[in-house]
């Protein structure tokens, strides 16, 4: 199964009072949490009430990590969880480990692998080419954390090479392309909306997302922009019907690679 979402909002597998509304908040999917979001207090209780909701509406969960003393129980109780499109693994490590978690999920279900350290990373390629992983997801801050990087806000040039990484790995798998890390300041639209246009100009096909009031903005970095909506209309016209021959457009050399670059921008904002 291929995920094409750009936003998946996560949603803490406690609090269920909010699963509705993060559910209207039109976001593309939503990912009930059980591991970092829940207190380990509270990982039975938001279990029951993760399962309970995806018995009847559909969403994502993420489970806890292999080797936690959550996993098991998690995995067992997705049997019961008949809308369930899908399972984030936190912490993908290797192909065999995300492999022995497949094999443990009801028949069919994908796992999305969630990236967030050097381990994973270097076995990214392997993973993007297990037959039930249907998309990478970057943990940023984890993998920060794993690696000692300090990333310099907002452009995090230092995280730059796992990125593109994580891309390359996707494409050459056939996987949609990868959903980047969270953006954790709240309160920083035009922050969001700069670091989401970057994740896209490196190829991100979206973003996980921590607030419905994310979800909006993130849509909007993932639509070309007008001047960018512009060019490609004029090398549409220009090249159109030059069957893949080298045309001027502003001063620029056209060839096939930049007219299919123009095609999917127009696809990307519905012209």
């Amino acid at each position: 199964m291929r995920f094409s979402a750009r936003t998946m909002l996560f949603v803490p597998g406690d609090r269920p009072e909010r699963f509705a509304k993060a559910a209207s908040s039109g976001a593309d999917a939503v990912l009930l949490d059980l591991e970092d979001a829940v207190p380990e207090g509270n990982k039975a209780r938001a279990r029951e009430a993760a399962v309970a909701w995806l018995a009847r509406s559909p969403g994502l969960v993420r489970v806890n990590a292999v080797g936690s003393p959550w996993h098991a129980a998690d995995l067992a109780a997705l049997a019961e969880a008949g809308a369930l499109r899908g399972v984030v693994l936190p912490k993908s490590s290797t192909a065999p480990q995300v492999a022995a978690v497949i094999e443990r999920l009801p028949h069919g279900m994908p796992v999305l692998a969630l990236v967030e350290n050097a381990i994973g990373l270097r076995e990214a390629a392997a993973i993007a080419g297990l037959p039930r992983v249907g998309r990478l997801l970057f943990g940023s801050i984890d993998y920060a954390l794993d690696t000692g990087i300090t990333p310099s806000e907002p452009d995090e040039p230092e995280l730059l090479w796992a990125r593109s990484a994580l891309v390359n790995a996707s494409r050459a798998a056939g996987l949609p392309a990868p959903l980047d890390g969270v953006f954790t300041h709240l309160d920083d639209p035009v922050g969001l909306e700069s670091s989401s246009r970057r994740s896209r100009a490196l190829g991100f096909g979206g973003r996980l997302c921590v607030h419905p009031r994310q979800i909006a903005t993130v849509h909007h970095a993932w639509q070309p922009g007008d001047d960018e909506i512009r060019w490609a209309r004029r090398v549409v016209r220009a090249g159109g019907d030059s069957d893949g021959a080298a045309v001027r457009v502003d001063g620029q050399m056209v060839d096939l690679p930049l007219l299919r670059r123009a095609r999917r921008v127009l696809a990307l904002a519905g012209a």
